[in-house]
């Protein structure tokens, strides 16, 4: 099963993420299928990037989201609440 996820990047205490689609059975950090876009949470503001074309694609294609990918897919209008 696919799942969009974000995987863990950036140095000790500054983290920011991509958001990628993954094998569900792969380690949080492990290897990736395809990156969607990325997340800083620590920047100000906070910068947001997705993909929108390719994170529709593994939508239709099954893809599970994370809670956390789910509220920003809705805050960006790639997905409906």
């Amino acid at each position: 099963m696919v799942k969009i996820r974000l995987t863990r990047m950036g140095a000790k205490k500054a983290p920011f993420y991509r958001i990628v689609a993954m094998d569900s059975r792969k380690a949080r950090d492990g290897e990736y299928i395809e990156q969607i876009g990325y997340y800083n949470p620590a920047s100000e503001p906070v910068e947001l990037k997705i993909d929108a074309e390719i994170a529709k694609k593994w939508l239709a294609n099954g893809a599970q989201c994370s809670d956390t990918v789910r509220s920003l897919f809705v805050k960006n209008g790639i997905i409906e609440k």
